[in-house]
């Protein structure tokens, strides 16, 4: 008969045969490769000793293709919930040095148990990917589990944050699972994704390509946009959720966070006065104007190297945290693209889902034009983007620093769909085109009988800015709530913001709309 020692004894070797994941010479093997094991980047990502794992003695049940004679203790995942700066959110930690990591019934059904009690416990899903796929000798079951954490991470969309890091390969059905989720992290020259990999592009399609072009975080980064942060290293990778969450409430039910700050709410940016270049045509960096208004200068970009004619992002206001959406003059002149729309629709939607109020600066000539946008469908796409801010009821205040053309100045949260506060700097110029493209369809004949063309169209372009270019047209029709000197900025926002906080706006009843997917 065991005596309590000798219970306890097994208990402690249970445990430390499961820590051990899939053996010292496999561990080695992570590490050469530059990768961390599943538990030593739960340590980085959580709060010193605060992780609580559950499940640790899972095993599969499987008796397939010898599968019964290995059945290592918690079946390839770690899985449990800590917290992050003291607040609770849930972990799962694919272990690679375990079947590679692969997923079978008994490692879906623990990630699934963690997304479900996250649901039910409003706190935010992290999801640490490194995986070789579906386990083939559990055969369909596999394909099972899958489907069983997609239909969770539906479920918990908008209802609690989820993010998904991307530590090694993760391939076919499970890049669907982080699709889902709201941000995915990678890592340069570890992590991959892709639906199908080399070996298979190159017989179908014939094409040759190295692991980290089809699906490396680079690649993700910055051209399909699938990746929205791409890293060094895991450990920056793991900095960078614990910042992201740092600004999101833990569920839809919550305000978002308030970090004390000692930035001065009257701070007064004179250089801001003389931001904006005389030159309309000349471009600026619009990362100065934001940086000038938020507290302490810090934007934390998310999707910095993708569709970078628009910035998206968090930053704080009075130690509020607040989503950031603006056009970047000095790429494409600022121009909604495609990716551009698609990028800021995605985000704003996010910020709506959970309470995080929109400050949108805006300096916009209009839609790219060109075959390939309008092939590609730039009015379905860029409907989305106007779709999203129509449909947001968070409180949404806009600063139009210069251009607001045509259609693009309705769909960059102009007060027609309801924006709540329109600011506009001296510099705006609101109209349905530049002064230039204005004149040469108004005066074509005027211009083309003139002695001296050019002089002529230069009178006109002047006359047709000082008439219609400019926010005072717009502030006579309500459209614009005040013209501000672009040095009071900040402390404008921030009233405003403050005003807004207790704003409740409602959508029709319905099942739910149809976005211009």
């Amino acid at each position: 008969m065991s005596t309590k020692d000798d219970l306890l004894k097994q208990l402690h070797d249970r445990r430390e045969e499961a820590h051990q994941g899939g053996g010292k010479t496999r561990v080695a093997r992570q590490h050469e490769k530059g990768k961390l094991t599943a538990r030593e980047r739960i340590e980085i990502l959580l709060d010193d000793g605060s992780f609580e794992e559950l499940g640790m003695f899972v095993r599969h049940q499987s008796t397939n293709l010898g599968l019964e004679t290995n059945r290592p203790y918690g079946d390839g995942v770690v899985t449990g919930y800590g917290t992050i700066d003291g607040r609770l959110v849930y972990v799962y930690s694919q272990d690679f040095t375990v079947f590679g990591g692969s997923l079978g019934q008994a490692h879906a059904a623990k990630i699934v148990k963690i997304m479900k009690l996250a649901l039910e416990n409003g706190a935010p899903v992290i999801g640490l990917n490194d995986s070789g796929g579906a386990r083939i000798q559990e055969g369909v079951v596999s394909l099972g589990g899958y489907a069983d954490i997609f239909l969770q991470n539906t479920m918990a969309s908008g209802v609690v944050p989820q993010i998904s890091a991307i530590l090694g390969p993760c391939a076919g059905g499970a890049v669907y699972s982080p699709a889902i989720t709201d941000f995915i992290f990678m890592v340069r020259s570890s992590s991959y994704m892709f639906v199908t990999g080399p070996g298979v592009v190159k017989t179908v399609t014939h094409e040759e390509v190295s692991f980290e072009d089809l699906g490396g975080a680079d690649t993700h980064a910055t051209k399909s946009g699938v990746a929205h942060m791409a890293y060094a290293s895991e450990a920056e990778c793991l900095s960078g959720i614990r910042e992201l969450l740092s600004y999101l409430p833990l569920n839809c039910e919550e305000p978002p966070p308030r970090v004390p700050t000692t930035d001065p709410v009257d701070r007064s940016e004179e250089a801001l006065n003389a931001l904006i270049p005389t030159n309309p045509n000349k471009p600026y960096e619009m990362r100065e104007v934001i940086a000038h208004i938020v507290d302490d200068g810090h934007f934390f970009e998310v999707h910095p190297d993708f569709a970078p004619n628009i910035m998206v992002g968090f930053a704080r206001m009075n130690g509020s945290s607040v989503g950031i959406v603006a056009n970047n003059p000095s790429i494409l002149a600022g121009c909604l693209d495609i990716d551009a729309s698609v990028k800021g629709a995605r985000f704003v939607r996010f910020c709506d889902a959970f309470n995080i109020p929109l400050l949108v600066f805006e300096d916009v000539p209009g839609f790219m034009p060109g075959t390939d946008q309008e092939w590609r469908g730039i009015i379905r796409h860029g409907a989305k983007l106007l779709y999203a801010f129509c449909e947001a009821t968070v409180p949404k205040i806009t600063v139009i620093t210069r251009k607001a053309y045509g259609g693009a100045y309705d769909v960059m949260n102009s007060k027609h769909i309801r924006g709540d506060l329109n600011f506009a700097w001296p510099t705006a110029e609101i109209a349905v085109m530049g002064p230039k493209g204005a004149v040469e369809i108004i005066y074509r004949k005027q211009i083309a009988e003139a002695k001296d063309p050019e002089a002529e169209e230069q009178k006109f372009i002047d006359d047709y800015r000082g008439r219609f270019a400019n926010p005072y047209v717009a502030a006579e029709h309500g459209y614009v709530d005040d013209v501000i000197e672009p040095a009071s900025t900040r402390l404008r926002l921030i009233r405003g913001l403050d005003m807004l906080k207790n704003k409740v706006a409602t959508n029709p009843p319905r099942k739910h709309g149809n976005i211009p997917l």
